[in-house]
C-alpha cells in the first residue's frame, strides 16, 4: 500500500524551503500548497468552535477557515463553500477539518497526497503530530549567515540581526535536541548546499523516506513555480528559475562584518556541526552579545507562555484533535479503513 502520510516542509525562514516544496509539488503523487495561515491560529482558537460533534460547530470552523482572508485560503484556488461541505460532512476533529483542506488541493491536481510548507512549523511540529500523528517532517537547513543575509532583505521582515540569529539558532537546537525524539520514520533532514549541488541525490534520499518514487521532474521545480507560488511574493522570483548553488556562500558579501562576528560569535558550533566552515571573523563586540542574549531571553519566554498555555488548553478540549483521514490516522482512532471496491473485470 502506497503512503498517505502528511508531508510537512519546516526550516528557518529564507533556507530554500519554498523550492523544496516546489520540488515536492512536482512529484507527480504529492501537492504542497503556497503557505497557509490557518493551521496554528485554528489550534489556538480550538475552543471557540466549541463541540465539533455538533454540524453546526463544524460549519462555524469551516467558515472560518475558507472565508478569512489572513488564512489565505483564497490563493489555494479552491471553491470555498465545496470545501467548507466536505469539512461539515467530514469527520469531528480538528485535524481532520484542516486536513480536508490541503486534500482538497491536493485533489484539485489529482494527486493523493497532501501536506504544507511554513518555515515557523519547526517551532510547532508538537503541535502538528498532535493534529496529524502519522506526518512526516522534512527539514531544509541552509548555513545560517546566508539565511540572516537573505532575511535582511525581505521587504515583509521587520526583525533585528538579533532576531534573526535568534531564529537560525532555535531551527538548529530542535534539529540537534527535539527532533531524535520525534517518532521514528517522521523526521528527515537535509542542507540546502547539498540539495542545490545534488539534487536527484538528495532527492532519491528525500523519496526514499517519504515511502515514494523519484521523479526527475521534481529537479525542475521552476516548471510548477507558476502555480504554486502567488505573483504578488516576488522575493520568490529564483524559484522561476533553474537550481543552482550561486546563493550559496554569498553572506560574504551581503553581510556587513559586524553581523558576520555576531553571526560566527553566536551560531559557530552550530555552522561547524553542520559542515559550515567559518571565516576567523573577530568576536562580536560585549554589546552586541547583550543585545543578542536580550532578543533570544525574551523569545525562550515567550515559548515558554505559550507551552504553558497550552497545556492549560488541553484540560479543556472538548473533542480530540487529531485528524481521521489517512490510513494511519483512522488506525490510531480506532476507527476501521475505506473499503476498496474490488476492481471490474472484463
Amino acid at each position: 500500500m502506497q503512503s498517505d502520510r502528511p508531508i510537512f516542509v519546516i526550516g528557518c525562514p529564507r533556507s530554500g524551503t519554498t523550492m523544496l516544496q516546489l520540488m515536492l509539488h512536482a512529484h507527480p503523487r504529492v501537492a504542497i500548497p503556497p503557505e497557509t495561515r490557518f493551521m496554528i491560529s485554528a489550534y489556538q482558537r480550538r475552543l471557540h468552535f466549541g463541540d465539533l460533534t455538533d454540524p453546526a460547530c463544524r460549519r462555524e470552523l469551516a467558515e472560518w477557515l475558507v472565508n478569512r482572508r489572513q488564512s489565505r485560503f483564497h490563493q489555494l484556488g479552491l471553491d470555498a463553500a465545496e470545501v467548507a461541505e466536505q469539512i461539515v460532512t467530514g469527520p469531528p476533529t480538528l485535524g481532520s477539518a484542516l486536513g480536508v483542506v490541503l486534500r482538497a488541493y491536493a485533489a484539485r491536481f489529482g494527486k493523493p497526497r497532501w501536506g504544507d510548507k511554513r518555515p515557523s512549523y519547526f517551532q510547532n511540529v508538537d503541535v502538528l503530530l498532535r493534529l496529524f500523528p502519522d506526518a512526516q517532517f522534512v527539514h531544509l537547513i541552509r548555513d545560517g549567515r546566508d539565511c540572516v543575509a537573505s532575511l535582511k532583505e525581505m521587504p515583509w521582515h521587520t526583525g533585528t540581526v538579533h532576531s534573526s540569529v535568534s531564529t537560525w539558532a532555535e531551527a538548529i537546537d530542535f534539529a540537534r535536541h527535539r527532533a531524535p525524539k520525534l517518532p521514528a520514520g517522521s523526521y528527515h533532514e537535509l542542507r540546502y548546499e547539498d540539495l542545490t549541488a545534488d539534487p536527484e541525490g538528495e532527492l532519491r534520499t528525500l523519496c526514499a523516506f517519504l515511502g515514494e518514487e523519484f521523479d526527475p521532474a521534481m529537479c525542475e521545480p521552476s516548471r510548477v513555480a507558476g502555480v504554486a507560488v502567488p505573483e504578488h511574493k516576488t522575493w520568490h522570483v529564483n524559484t522561476h528559475r533553474e537550481v543552482t548553488t550561486v546563493r550559496s556562500g554569498s553572506w560574504r558579501d551581503r553581510l556587513e562584518p559586524e553581523e558576520i562576528a555576531l553571526c560566527e560569535s553566536v551560531l559557530g558550533d552550530r555552522l561547524e556541526e553542520y559542515g559550515y566552515e567559518l571565516s576567523g571573523a573577530p568576536k562580536a563586540s560585549a554589546a552586541q552579545l547583550l543585545a543578542y542574549e536580550r532578543t533570544a531571553t525574551m523569545r525562550r519566554l515567550a515559548r515558554t507562555k505559550r507551552a504553558a498555555l497550552d497545556r492549560v488548553v488541553r484540560l479543556r478540549e472538548p473533542n480530540p484533535v487529531a485528524a481521521q483521514l489517512t490510513s494511519a490516522q483512522l488506525e490510531l482512532a480506532g476507527l476501521p479503513l475505506p473499503r476498496l471496491e474490488p476492481a471490474l473485470t472484463g
